[in-house]
């Protein structure tokens, strides 16, 4: 990369100073020095003598892969911590790189966050620990998540390919089909909404993992991204595809007005006048914790297509174990997410409520015949499973993705409470995206 004006990610809760091509990040040498090879005798040597490894994540079933893993390598101590989930862990974890202090060995970083920190050079390329043979391991879209360039910047924890999550007892009182595509979907609202007008298909109040997850989907590129060169364009086929659609929910009041994960939220899903959610196939724990009461109504259907026939699908959340370039014991860390993520600890991690990013995994008998009791027995992981065989892998994030993610509502909210179309809030989104990508050192173009 070449040298470039040091400028801070202002406001993204993310990291450090963007130095591209230098070291602000805490690295050292020569950027473009080769790194060293580290081979499975390297690692099985740093198990063997041991050491502390401190984990900064808010995933909940790393404990039971921390207990495991200590047992099997008892000179291993996995210091655990939760330092907050996404933007308060990256907040935390930006504080500790910008002073060089308390830096963790790994850390959970979800996947459209990955390519500001792997852009910084504040995270470690895992490809020469042998993470570039492990491509055929994981799903289409977690795998692409984790690359940039020919780096591997993080391993896939987990992934969030999407389905349609609906209420069958709503859909079968008032005999209407499950949709199958967003047009249906349209319809499926305007009939539920008649039928009783408290209910409502689904909750939007402005979600941009939601917009972009639909974004990427319809076929839309958005962003283009080639280093410090960035492109932002919502114009194109797949984007107005989306604002069709989606502004006639908008426009025709079909949207239940309340926010996602308050006690709203959970109250229509328990009651159905929130009668379906378009989410990742992390949902299932979600509901079965926080909607009770509704065990058994729900169910699993394929995600609403854009066109009769198609089978397209996309990411909806999900995150990597990265290793930050200030650790200091990064073969004994890389051992451990290594186990974590693509060894013993996956199976680990299914058992205790994970979505895997593993293609062995989401490929298994076992695995898609396993029956969900809150889904009244429905095989959900069959779904789910060929979800994720169906994400377009030509999808791109923002290398500051956390941040123009943070005045989605500012921006494009504004088309769900204010008159403004749904198109133009993503205008005035990219319009802010593009001064702020300017103003820290990118070549930004629209």
């Amino acid at each position: 990369m070449p040298k470039y004006t040091r400028r801070l990610l202002r406001g993204t809760g993310v990291v450090c100073v963007l130095a591209l091509g230098a070291t602000a990040c805490g690295g050292s040498g020569d950027d473009n020095a080769p790194q060293k090879k580290v081979s499975s005798a390297d690692l099985q040597a740093a198990l063997k003598k041991g050491g502390t490894v401190t984990v900064w994540a808010w995933e909940p079933t790393l404990k039971q892969v921390v207990a495991d893993f200590e047992q099997k390598y008892p000179k291993v101590d996995i210091k655990l911590v939760n330092a907050g989930t996404n933007k308060d862990q990256y907040k935390a974890l930006q504080n500790a790189i910008s002073a060089e202090k308390g830096v963790p060995d790994v850390a959970q970083i979800e996947y459209y966050a990955l390519s500001q920190y792997a852009l910084t050079k504040s995270v470690t390329d895992l490809a020469p620990y042998g993470a570039d043979r492990l491509a055929g391991s994981y799903s289409t879209g977690p795998w692409n998540a984790v690359k940039s360039g020919d780096g591997i910047y993080g391993l896939p924890m987990d992934s969030g390919p999407m389905a349609l999550f609906y209420n069958k007892k709503v859909f079968d009182k008032y005999k209407i089909p499950v949709p199958t595509t967003w047009d249906e979907y349209v319809d499926a609202a305007r009939k539920l909404h008649k039928a009783d007008p408290k209910t409502y298909i689904t909750s939007d109040d402005g979600d941009a993992g939601l917009a972009t997850s639909l974004l990427w989907q319809a076929g839309s590129h958005p962003y283009k991204v080639d280093g410090t060169k960035v492109g932002i364009d919502f114009t194109d086929a797949g984007a107005k595809k989306y604002t069709g659609t989606w502004q006639q929910l908008i426009d025709e009041n079909l949207l239940a007005p309340v926010t996602a994960w308050s006690d709203d939220w959970y109250k229509g899903l328990g009651d159905g006048t929130i009668a379906t959610l378009p989410a990742g196939a992390w949902l299932p724990a979600n509901l079965a914790s926080g909607v009770k009461g509704a065990a058994g109504d729900w169910r699993v259907a394929p995600l609403p297509q854009w066109s009769k026939g198609a089978d397209a699908s996309a990411e909806n959340g999900g995150s990597s174990l990265a290793l930050p370039e200030l650790s200091t014991n990064k073969e004994l860390a890389y051992a451990f997410v290594a186990y974590a993520n693509s060894g013993a600890g996956v199976q680990t991690r299914i058992k205790n409520g994970a979505f895997p990013a593993t293609t062995k995994d989401l490929e298994s008998k076992a695995f898609q015949n396993t029956g969900f009791p809150y889904f009244g027995g429905q095989k959900a992981n069959k779904v789910f499973a060929e979800s994720a065989k169906n994400v377009p892998a030509d999808w791109q994030y923002l290398p500051y993705q956390v941040y123009a993610n943070s005045i989605f509502n500012d921006t494009v909210g504004k088309a769900y409470i204010s008159g403004t179309k749904l198109s133009q809030g993503l205008d005035a989104w990219r319009d802010a995206s593009v001064k702020y990508g300017s103003e820290q050192g990118f070549t930004v173009e629209k």
